[in-house]
């Protein structure tokens, strides 16, 4: 006979932070015949209630730890090692988090996670990729790149403080460092880099409301043009310019307009061309930047800040003059060396608009309309061919219609006899043509699509519909004047335009107050 005996002793469990004094102590008897088992409850021997030896073994070169049974002190991090190890963590698990296998992990374990992560590395990569960009398109484009790098610098931060962290004075500073240091350097005045720095002061000081010195500055830039302008044209009537535009006593390389022996190596290949213009070609050049400028003053002069349409009225009128007189000169003298076109289409349009405006503030609209035509025949911006088409429409409809038998009179005469037959020649004709144009002008700004519509486009809208509103209400349509508004009012709502739905509620209101005492 064999019998078998297994037994065990295991703590019985206490309290949470407390050990276990008691036991439990289990013996099995086994036989092939029988098994018999035997469970009792013992008190535990102190050496079974330790839970870890008081005594460390000594490692080596710690011979002393063994002797005193106390714990090597450890050492302590620096503030460096700590950031370097925290660093060098991350990076490994960034690394592994990246990496093929990593992200197959991270996949398995928590998909919805890991692809947020992937799109927010993806919208933030994309971020600041567009960020940078736009930071050296806006600091080192090649407008700046032009000048020498001590003025570039100076430009960078002047256009920082202009667009970026606006601060009037910090901005005003530079700019007149910049020029200041045009001057030391001995850059010539009249290039279009140093004079586009004046204008961009001219500029900055009407943005931030300063629109003496702004006028200052814009009429101090055009009377310099305009005198190296006289000066040339006295020196070529005079017989002291050659053939080739150049000054007749003067070394060929030292009669080019500019002088740029301080620029360096990078800006020279930049100006070349620039470098070789004729005299004629800097005439050219210099008195459209004076046509250019005098329409700014123009506009300036108008402005409710400042007020002075005489002065205003005097530059436009000058702008236009100076255009046709330069186009006449061309048509029969014939291209000088080195000019090139003069003016663009949009900038001619430009200037006779302006006048125009000039003109109905003045309610001469007879001489407004044609100057309006001129600016829509000349106009490329398909959203701003429909603000002229409502200049038109409000000139039509304010113009006075006058008997043509008034002793040929311009303030007097019709438009009829003042133009061509085509015009409006009675009073209902006007108002026609100030609805039609009105119409012209909603449905060409509401078919402007892509990228050629801009936010000018729906003002148009707006606008067309509120002058369509007052044209219905002068003939007498009542019921298309109050749709017209209130579309006008809807449409403007929409948009945010909040003047165009001042305008039409109060064509409304005098709609309501006409209907009423009719």
């Amino acid at each position: 006979m064999s019998v078998a005996a297994v037994a065990s002793l295991r703590p019985i469990r206490g309290q949470c932070l407390r050990q276990a004094r008691t036991g439990l102590l289990a013996l099995t008897l086994t036989s092939r015949s029988a098994t018999l088992s035997i469970r009792m409850t013992v008190p535990l021997q102190p050496i079974y209630q330790r839970y870890h030896s008081t005594v460390k073994e000594a490692e080596p070169g710690n011979e002393g730890d063994k002797q005193t049974g106390k714990k090597p002190e450890k050492q302590k991090l620096t503030f460096r090692q700590f950031w370097g190890r925290a660093l060098a963590v991350s990076l490994r698990n960034l690394a592994f988090a990246v990496s093929p296998k990593g992200v197959r992990q991270g996949f398995r374990e928590n998909p919805i996670l890991i692809s947020v992560i992937l799109l927010a590395l993806i919208f933030s990569a994309v971020y600041g990729t567009i960020q940078v960009r736009a930071f050296y398109k806006l600091f080192y484009n090649r407008q700046w790149s032009r000048y020498p790098e001590p003025i570039a610098t100076t430009l960078r931060r002047a256009v920082y403080f202009t667009t970026v962290s606006p601060d009037p004075e910090r901005a005003l500073k530079y700019y007149k460092k910049a020029m200041a240091e045009s001057k030391q350097i001995g850059l010539d005045p009249f290039t279009d880099e140093v004079v586009g720095i004046r204008i961009m002061v001219a500029y900055w000081l009407e943005k931030i409301g300063n629109f003496s010195q702004a006028i200052e500055v814009l009429e101090a830039v055009r009377r310099d043009c305009l005198e190296w302008v006289e000066n040339m044209e006295k020196q070529a009537a005079n017989g002291e310019i050659n053939e080739q535009g150049r000054l007749k006593a003067a070394v060929p390389s030292d009669s080019t307009a500019p002088v740029y022996s301080a620029l360096n190596d990078e800006t020279k290949p930049h100006l070349k061309e620039q470098e070789l213009e004729t005299l004629w070609r800097r005439r050219e050049r210099l008195l459209s930047k004076a046509v250019s400028i005098s329409v700014k003053l123009g506009e300036i002069f108008a402005d409710e800040h400042v007020l002075d349409p005489d002065n205003s009225h005097l530059h436009l009128v000058w702008s236009v003059e100076t255009t046709l007189k330069e186009f006449r000169r061309r048509k029969e003298e014939g291209p000088k060396p080195g000019e090139q076109s003069w003016l663009t289409p949009a900038e001619v349009g430009s200037t006779m608009e302006s006048l125009g405006r000039d003109y109905e503030r003045k309610s001469q609209f007879h001489l407004a309309i044609p100057l309006f035509f001129q600016a829509l025949h000349n106009c490329e911006s398909p959203c701003h061919r429909a603000v002229i088409m409502n200049n038109l429409s409000a000139c039509f409809a304010q113009h006075p219609i006058y008997s043509p038998t008034a002793g040929g009179n311009p303030e007097t005469e019709s438009l009829k006899d003042l133009f061509a037959s085509s015009m409006p020649n009675t009073r209902q004709d006007c108002l026609e043509a100030a609805s039609n144009w009105a119409n012209n002008a909603y449905f060409h700004a509401k078919d402007v699509k892509g990228d050629d519509r801009t936010a000018e486009c729906d003002e148009a809208c707006a606008t067309a519909l509120c002058n369509w509103g007052d044209v219905a209400a002068m003939q007498g349509k009542a019921d298309l004047a109050r749709k017209k508004y209130e579309q006008c009012v809807e449409l403007s709502n929409k948009l945010g335009f909040a003047q165009g739905a001042k305008t039409a509620q109060d064509g409304l209101k005098r709609l309501r107050a006409a209907t009423s005492k009719s």
